[in-house]
């Protein structure tokens, strides 16, 4: 067994917590995939940052140019950057897998509120100030807080182990499924996030997560102690996860 396998044995029990999670079953409208949504965008917004933590740390993002100290990760990672910031839009454009998240919620009638003023607070204040600040949901600010606990901490290990396993490959396949029907019945307003699904999750399972999973084996190679470090960071990830997915459960349920 290869310590990838090895890890993934480890921490099994809390994928197969969010894959089976009762949230999926509350997804049966419009209404509550809303409010799946409008959580959800902040884990969207908050990957990507995890992204270009690794970005700043295996290859140079400031002037002076110097080169890397580690060629093969800063190719694994700007690869994957690439199609992670400027996909292919489907409209013969470009745009951020965050872009077009945002953009799927303005079609299927979801509130973009929140995260636009996230966002524009980003711009004139520091993250505490503008989580503060802005209107967003309290669970998804302790799941930011939560993420930038390891991006804060600068820690490659770690940062690169809650970026391999809190991706959206989590979404189990039932949860396209109900996307689909929700799609049917709503005419089509959720074919952008279809899209969306299919180039992120897409590239998730078939790209970006087996360049991740070989990029935590060069890390760690055979030591013990890096190797710890990756799997706190990966339970960390996936409980702050499920806690997240707790909190939308119980809104959909109040509403």
């Amino acid at each position: 067994m290869s310590r990838i396998q090895h890890l993934l044995t480890q921490i099994a029990p809390h994928r197969n917590a969010l894959i089976n999670h009762a949230v999926y079953n509350h997804l049966n409208n419009l209404d509550a995939f809303h409010t799946f949504m409008e959580h959800h965008v902040y884990a969207v917004w908050d990957f990507m940052s995890l992204l270009k933590s690794l970005q700043n740390q295996f290859a140079c993002t400031t002037v002076p140019w110097h080169p890397s100290s580690d060629a093969s990760a800063c190719r694994m990672i700007n690869e994957i950057v690439l199609a992670e910031e400027s996909d292919e839009d489907g409209r013969g454009g470009f745009a951020s897998h965050f872009e077009l998240y945002c953009r799927s919620m303005k079609t299927c009638g979801a509130s973009v509120d929140g995260i636009e003023k996230f966002l524009f607070n980003l711009k004139h204040m520091t993250l505490h100030e503008a989580l503060i600040s802005s209107d967003i949901p309290q669970p998804a600010v302790i799941f930011i807080q939560s993420t930038f606990e390891i991006i804060d901490s600068y820690d490659p290990i770690a940062i690169t182990s809650a970026f391999t396993f809190g991706r959206e490959d989590l979404l189990p396949n039932v949860f396209q499924r109900i996307v689909d029907e929700l799609n049917v019945k709503t005419d089509g307003r959720m074919d952008e996030f279809k899209y969306y699904l299919e180039r992120h999750i897409g590239l998730d399972g078939d790209e970006h997560g087996p360049m991740a999973n070989r990029l935590i084996e060069q890390l760690c190679q055979d030591d013990e102690q890096k190797w710890i470090v990756v799997e706190q960071a990966a339970i960390k990830t996936l409980v702050a996860r499920k806690q997240l997915w707790d909190a939308i459960l119980s809104s959909i349920v109040k509403s």
